[in-house]
């Protein structure tokens, strides 16, 4: 046994012996495989870097332009310049950061993302300001838009584009439009009896409580859970949501409410040479609603700079309500019900943003909408706000200079140290939201992207309307008739100013129709402080 055992052990050695070289080898090769390959890795990184290879991520691959993120610092690319021609071009690419996966998106909501949003307008704007106004609300969450159109926005190149875009129901105002209205219960009730047979705004306000009495049909139709009125000057700001997000913000309001109301906070710009107020006017003034009333009152006169009231104009807000029974219009800035008092509440944070009077031209086109006389006392039965009298006015009777002059003391911020000032006390608000989504939609082609669409298609139709015309004579009569009945653009029709009230109904349950409001007034009290 000794020997067996002894003869047995030197064999185990030499056998590990003879194994310990190749294992040996073959670690240290492992080894210096794991300590290379990592250095290497971080010597091609470190070189990428320096060269400015890594720059080249997926989101600027996706531009065209290579622009950076927009909120990071421009300053450090001194090839980019800044140019007036971004604003000469409102529907154009600008040279400014972009959002780059905007492009081809569609904005075409699916039946299943709860809630569905519509707004309604009436409107006579162009493109340059529906197109940025309509794709701003998609981005936010609003799904549908229907458009009362006159004037521009009637106009055949207008209006195509408009009827392109998914979502979009254009509404002419036709003659049959006109005696479709005038069989409206409304005509027949006390609510919005005082505003009947008057001129400029307040045939205005009867003519966009019509059109949102038709909306809510259209509404229930869709399959709507809320509707909005709003001017294409305003643009919703739901402030408050993690996500911006408006659908996030109706979401959770709970069920028994059944209306919304948001206060509006009011346009403040620092010149007279605005092109494009979405794009560039960033500085609000803020509602008495979402102020503490010390604030308020306490900056009331440095707030308002001698015109008649805190805000130019309206301030008392516009509301969002839930598509139900008996839903109506209570004006152009509120609902109701024929049912019921309808349950509201009054957001906290979220806002609708009212760009009013941003450019100049604003003065001499509410001129030419109206043909009131220039005196105080013809004024008083056109326009509701005091402001808006006086702007008529002077607009009507000053020259160009003068008016430039009173645009520049009535309406431009150009005071810096009162800007700085009101914006400490709370009064003035900077808010970039809307401005860097539109100038993304923008800068990505979101606009043009449409409007070459919309041409293209246009080219299309008439090529095919061509081919049937020669092949078919009666129906060239028929075809001509539909598609010049579709280019409206303001019919003179005597149907509104002839149409008589029936009857009126005595209701006391249905208040009055709420119209533009001015802020509240400074207090007696804090005069007397």
């Amino acid at each position: 046994m000794a020997g067996l055992h002894s003869s047995i052990r030197p064999s185990s050695s030499s056998s590990l012996s003879s194994s310990s070289p190749s294992y040996l080898a073959f670690a240290s090769r492992l080894l210096f495989l794991l300590t290379v390959l990592p250095l290497t890795l971080a010597c091609f990184a470190f070189i990428l870097q320096w060269r400015g290879g890594l720059n080249d991520d997926p989101v600027t691959r996706w531009s065209p332009d290579r622009h950076q993120f927009p909120g990071m610092d421009a300053s450090e690319s001194p090839s980019r310049t800044t140019s007036r021609s971004d604003c000469l071009d409102p529907l154009g690419r600008s040279r400014s950061p972009s959002f780059p996966y905007f492009r081809d998106w569609k904005f075409d909501y699916s039946a299943d993302l709860r809630p569905k949003i519509c707004i309604t307008t009436s409107t006579s704007a162009g493109l340059e300001q529906t197109l940025p106004w309509i794709f701003y609300h998609k981005v936010i969450g609003v799904s549908n838009f229907f458009l009362f159109v006159e004037g521009k926005a009637a106009s055949a190149n207008v209006s195509k584009v408009l009827e392109s875009i998914p979502g979009v129901k254009v509404i002419y105002r036709t003659r049959e439009l006109e005696e479709q209205q005038a069989k409206s219960r409304i005509w027949n009730e006390t609510w919005l009896a005082s505003f009947f047979f008057k001129p400029c705004n307040y045939e205005l306000f009867v003519k966009q409580s019509l059109n949102m009495e038709m909306a809510i049909a259209m509404a229930r139709e869709a399959g709507m859970d809320w509707i909005f009125h709003l001017d294409t000057d305003e643009l919703i700001h739901p402030a408050g949501t993690r996500e911006y997000s408006l659908r996030q913000l109706l979401a959770d309001v709970p069920g028994n409410v059944d209306m919304v109301i948001f206060p509006n906070y009011e346009s403040s710009v620092e010149r007279d040479d605005i092109m494009e107020p979405f794009s560039e006017v960033s500085m609000f003034k803020k509602n008495y609603d979402h102020l503490p009333k010390d604030v308020y009152f306490g900056n009331y006169k440095e707030a308002t700079r001698g015109n008649p009231n805190y805000f130019l104009t309206y301030g008392n807000g516009k509301s969002a309500a839930r598509v139900q029974d008996h839903l109506r219009p209570n004006g152009a800035h509120r609902w109701h019900n024929y049912m019921k008092t309808p349950h509201e509440i009054k957001l906290e944070e979220a806002a609708v943003l009212h760009y009013t009077y941003t450019k100049f031209s604003d003065l001499t086109s509410r001129r030419d909408r109206c043909g009131c006389k220039p005196t105080k006392e013809d004024v008083k039965r056109c326009f509701m706000l005091e402001f808006d009298r006086s702007a008529f006015i002077i607009a009507s009777t000053a020259t160009e200079e003068e008016m430039l002059r009173w645009y520049g003391e009535r309406i431009v911020w150009a005071d810096k140290e009162l800007n700085l000032k009101l914006m400490r006390k709370g009064i003035l608000a900077r808010i970039y939201a809307p401005m860097v989504i539109i100038q993304g939609l923008r800068d990505s082609g979101v606009f043009s992207s449409v409007i070459a669409a919309a041409e293209q298609a246009s080219l299309s139709k008439e090529k095919f309307l061509s081919s049937v015309e020669s092949s078919n004579f009666s129906r060239t009569t028929t075809s001509d008739r539909a598609f010049s009945s579709r280019r409206v653009g303001k019919i003179d029709s005597k149907a509104t100013t002839a149409r008589r009230v029936l009857e009126f109904t005595d209701d006391s349950t249905h208040p009055s129709a709420i119209p533009p409001r001015s802020p509240p007034e400074l207090e007696d009290s804090y005069i007397a402080i």
